[in-house]
């Protein structure tokens, strides 16, 4: 059972993760009107794994014995400069997911929640990958900068080989 305080954090946190995945998807579309289809690709799997994040949460709040609220969703942003932009803009979307994850991990600590806890380890540590997985691609993207526009499309026939491969802690959900 957890506390009404950390169900609410948690309600929270599933509908930002249900809002991330609205981030992902317009950014895919943004990308795709540019025919930018690999990139496009890596934001569709990026949209799908989000929510599986939310329904991990979803699935957690109900095994807890708590409820599940679903919140209305903000519009996304649904245009961008130019995919290095896009990728900034995931960036700093990461970081801020990675922050709340921390912020719930540091209530459940307060409250001596392990089996919260215990969930939020795993999130602790997908944020470090997706982290490290946008700043790459956005590293690239800044290597690019005053090279040839080919180089753009390498990165994006690389980036369409990415495969969905549903999380492993999502598969007891």
């Amino acid at each position: 059972m957890v506390s009404e305080k950390m169900a609410k954090a948690l309600n929270d946190q599933l509908n930002y993760e249900i809002y991330s995945a609205y981030v992902y998807a317009s950014m895919s579309s943004w990308l795709k009107s540019k025919n930018l289809n690999g990139f496009a690709n890596w934001m569709e799997i990026q949209t799908k794994e989000e929510m599986d994040h939310a329904s991990m949460f979803y699935h957690f709040l109900h095994d807890a014995g708590a409820n599940v609220e679903f919140d209305a969703i903000p519009k996304p942003k649904v245009a961008w400069e130019s995919p290095k932009e896009v990728f900034e803009n995931a960036l700093e979307h990461e970081r801020g997911v990675t922050r709340r994850v921390n912020e719930l991990m540091d209530l459940a600590l307060a409250e001596k929640d392990h089996a919260t806890n215990a969930r939020l380890q795993w999130f602790i540590t997908e944020q470090l990958e997706e982290e490290a997985n946008v700043l790459s691609i956005l590293q690239q993207l800044e290597l690019l900068e005053g090279a040839q526009p080919g180089a753009l499309f390498m990165i994006d026939r690389e980036l369409g080989q990415r495969t969905y491969n549903p999380p492993a802690a999502a598969a007891g959900t």
